[in-house]
C-alpha cells in the first residue's frame, strides 16, 4: 500500500457529518489503487454493505458491473490491473428518507487530485455515475447525454450508468447501452486483460 493509500485510510474528516446522518456511522475510507494499476473504475461513493466488508462494489451494483465489464471478481480485484477510486471514499449515509446521500465534495477535494497524480499509466478510465463524469470529463451534461456520447472518449474513457437496481428502468429505457456500448468496452478490458 501506499504512502498515500495510508493516509486516505486514515481519513476523518467527515466524521462529525456521517455521525449526523441516519445511519450515525463512524467514517471507513475504502481505499482499492495501486500507482502500476491499468484499468480505473471511477465510481460514486461506497454503499452500506461495501462500508461493512471494506472491499469496493461487493454487493449487486458490483455483480452488474462486472458482467457490463465481463470481468470475473478475481481480474476485477487485482490490485495490480485494477483501481477502484470512487468520488468518496466512504459510505457517505442515508437522508430522512432512507435515499443515498451524495458524495461529499471535500473527500474529492482533498483526495482525488492526489490519487489522479499517483495513478500511473491508466489505459482505461470506466467513469460509473454522474458524479464521475462530471469530475473526470468537466461535463455538465446529464447521465443519458454523457453515456449517449461515448464514443468521443472511447477508447480511453468509458462513461456509464451506475450499475444499481435502481437504475434498471434507464436499462430498459436505453437498450442502445447493451447493444453498443457493452461490447466495445468489454472488447477495451479484455485487450487491457490479456496484454
Amino acid at each position: 500500500m501506499s504512502a498515500l493509500a495510508r493516509e486516505i485510510e486514515g481519513c476523518r474528516i467527515c466524521a462529525r457529518r456521517f455521525a449526523e446522518t441516519r445511519t450515525a456511522h463512524a467514517p471507513r475510507p475504502v481505499v482499492w489503487f495501486r500507482p502500476q494499476a491499468r484499468i480505473l473504475i471511477a465510481g460514486q461513493a461506497p454503499g452500506l454493505r461495501v462500508h461493512q466488508s471494506g472491499r469496493p462494489f461487493d454487493d449487486p451494483s458490483g455483480d452488474r458491473l462486472r458482467d457490463w465489464l465481463a470481468m470475473n471478481r478475481a481480474e476485477f480485484y487485482d490490485l495490480d490491473r485494477v483501481a477502484v477510486v470512487p468520488m468518496a471514499f466512504c459510505f457517505p449515509g442515508y437522508d430522512t428518507k432512507g435515499g443515498d446521500l451524495p458524495p461529499p465534495a471535500i473527500c474529492r477535494q482533498t483526495w482525488h487530485d492526489r490519487v489522479m497524480a499517483d495513478l500511473g499509466d491508466l489505459r482505461l478510465t470506466v467513469l460509473v455515475g454522474g458524479y464521475a463524469h462530471k469530475y473526470h470529463l468537466g461535463t455538465r451534461a446529464g447521465v443519458t447525454e454523457t453515456v449517449r456520447d461515448w464514443r468521443a472518449h472511447a477508447p480511453r474513457v468509458f462513461p456509464l450508468p451506475h450499475p444499481s437496481w435502481r437504475n434498471t428502468a434507464w436499462l430498459n429505457r436505453n437498450p442502445w447501452f447493451a447493444a453498443e456500448v457493452l461490447p466495445e468496452l468489454r472488447r477495451r478490458v479484455r485487450e487491457i486483460l490479456d496484454d
